[in-house]
């Protein structure tokens, strides 16, 4: 059993939780190797559909809800994602990765619309409030990033209407930079808004200083089986991975510093250990951290709207574990087994911290394994062509791996289809039809929309593919470089969505997966010629203007014609204003003596 188990567990008992509330929030922590943390928030609340259509809003954002109806968006997915999740330490990925976006922002929605022009301007209106509302650039999700994927994404809401009337759209902005800017929105769209409960442990500082952090919503509306009312579901989480050594430097002292020397610990089986030279020990205990050293402070009590049964934190680790809890909290321990797990109960009048000390475990935990491996790079050199290569790997020893990938290039990458190409592991040339089954292929019109490339693929056991094909870079006009053009230009990453997946009742899931981001060279100006340009034109004008002005304004006079008296007041006039200069420059220099 893997972490992604777990992950299930509790969405299903967050779901059977939300048949007695409308607003439950969960917070789980899970150690990582190599001395990292885990920590998931899960807050969602539910609002009836009568309640919502008529703008009677109480546990539902309303700064939220009237975007969304404005729009006329039925399900609204919004990820705000930065770094990078080592699969290789970490393990399988926190929900399936479908509370996970690729790097920046990305957004996704279902719309209801007469026409795909209408479609396009009621996104364009969801994507300006959006804006205004997360502190973020999504108006700049415009007809060139925004594609409609077609096998990719499917809706998981269940709604009693059906319509015919639904459009999907799908935006990204690889660049934008998520911060706390985009935190402060998403806390005061809580019931708590930050102030208990566990969002109290959510700091900007802290959030930001994590090797990787995800932050999702999620819209969807529900109608369960057999009952006549249906709701409008929305879901909030944080997923964040903290070092803990890093997370325990105070507030007034946040930058690091060496360790001292009597304090390191050396591993002295090494034969070039001495007093000057220390080799790090590997750390095999695990390691000692509590709730105030992590985030910096406790939980400010329990949330007053979450109820007063609900387990708001959960600690995955085994029931081996020392775990010493606040006084008022009540410890609820799961079956004894291969993946355990404790949840607390907490109060509302008293707050809550957790502390675990070091100690060494038997056992190591079951955090999983992706079930596909991806790498995404661009090759090639030189400022016309390139070629984008993408190296597939199959971990399972038995099983073929069948997904989908979805590629969303700028316009201006424009990629040839018909060098599209595979090998297998031992770089044989492998047959296209056999690896990709089926693909959908919508061609980029420039400066309109992008390309749109998703394929239908299958990876047999234990083996690697590559798949890679050719590109054109096209020339921007002046105006359409940005500032920092020698940077390179953003390319979103892919997303990979893995089929024929079932949780632990049978019922098919979804798991995504989603490569790095890219940056693409390409052919740039130099933006100094225009200056240069400036600059010497007004030269030549300013050189001729006054050569002209002053054949025209200025008298030539003879000597012969003037007096001599009147040459003879020039001459002492000159003399004098020579002299007071001299006089003049005399007296400064000697000031600065």
């Amino acid at each position: 059993m893997s972490r992604s188990l777990l992950f299930v567990l509790t969405a299903a008992l967050l779901v059977l939780t939300g048949a007695a509330s409308d607003y439950f929030e969960r917070l789980s922590l899970t150690p990582l190797p190599l001395g990292s943390l885990l920590a998931s928030f899960d807050f969602q609340s539910n609002e009836t559909l009568q309640d919502y259509q008529a703008q009677n809003f109480r546990y539902f954002p309303r700064s939220l809800g009237q975007a969304l109806k404005h729009a006329n968006t039925k399900e609204l997915h919004l990820r705000f994602t930065s770094g990078r999740w080592d699969p290789d330490t970490w393990g399988a990925r926190p929900w399936d990765g479908t509370k996970e976006g690729g790097t920046g922002v990305e957004l996704w929605a279902w719309i209801e619309a007469t026409s795909e022009d209408e479609a396009f301007e009621k996104w364009t209106t969801l994507t300006q409030s959006l804006s205004g509302l997360f502190c973020a650039s999504l108006n700049f999700i415009d007809s060139t990033r925004t594609t409609r994927p077609v096998l990719s994404f499917e809706s998981s809401g269940t709604s009693r209407e059906q319509t015919a009337d639904l459009h999907f759209l799908h935006g990204v902005l690889p660049g934008e930079v998520v911060c706390t800017e985009n935190l402060t929105p998403f806390l005061k769209l809580l019931p708590c808004k930050g102030k208990a409960g566990i969002s109290s442990l959510l700091d900007g500082h802290k959030v930001f200083d994590a090797s990787w952090q995800s932050m999702s919503i999620d819209v969807r509306p529900m109608c369960d089986a057999g009952v006549a009312m249906c709701r409008v579901e929305i879901s909030q989480t944080i997923d964040v991975v903290l070092d803990i050594e890093r997370s325990k430097r105070p507030r007034d002292n946040p930058i690091p510093r060496p360790v001292p020397a009597e304090q390191l610990v050396c591993d002295e089986s090494k034969p070039y250990h001495s007093q000057d030279t220390c080799y790090p020990k590997d750390m095999t205990d695990e390691m000692a951290w509590s709730v105030r050293d992590i985030f910096g402070r406790s939980i400010a009590g329990a949330c007053p709207l979450a109820g007063t049964d609900a387990k708001s934190v959960c600690l995955n680790v085994p029931h081996e574990r020392t775990v010493m809890i606040t006084q008022d909290a009540q410890e609820i321990k799961s079956e004894a087994g291969p993946l355990e797990h404790r949840c607390y109960q907490l109060t509302p009048a008293a707050g809550f911290d957790m502390a675990l000390t070091q100690q060494s475990i038997n056992r190591n935990p079951d955090l999983g394994q992706e079930l596909l491996r991806a790498e995404r790079t661009i090759t090639g050199h030189g400022a016309a062509r390139g070629g984008m290569r993408t190296i597939f790997t199959n971990p399972s020893a038995s099983e073929f791996v069948d997904f989908i990938y979805f590629e969303s290039l700028p316009w201006f990458m424009r990629p040839f289809m018909h060098t599209l190409a595979a090998q297998t592991t031992h770089g044989q040339s492998a047959d296209v039809k056999e690896i990709i089954k089926d693909m959908y292929y919508r061609p980029a019109i420039d400066r309109k929309r992008g390309t749109q490339i998703e394929l239908v693929m299958s990876i047999p056991p234990a083996s690697t593919v590559m798949l890679t094909y050719d590109f054109e870079k096209a020339i921007l006009r002046y105006t359409e470089y940005p500032p920092d053009a020698n940077r390179g230009f953003n390319v979103a990453p892919a997303v990979i969505r893995v089929l024929n997946e079932v949780d632990a009742n049978g019922s098919p899931k979804d798991v995504y997966i989603r490569t790095t981001s890219l940056l693409l060279p390409l052919p740039t100006p130099d933006f100094s010629m225009p200056y240069n340009v400036i600059i010497l034109t007004s030269t030549v004008m300013a050189l001729a203007f006054g050569s002209i002005y002053n054949l025209m304004v200025r008298r030539f006079v003879g000597v012969d014609e003037v007096g001599e008296n009147k040459l003879r007041r020039l001459l002492q006039n000159m003399s004098g204003s020579v002299v007071a200069l001299k006089d003049r420059l005399k007296g400064k220099s000697q000031k600065v003596e």
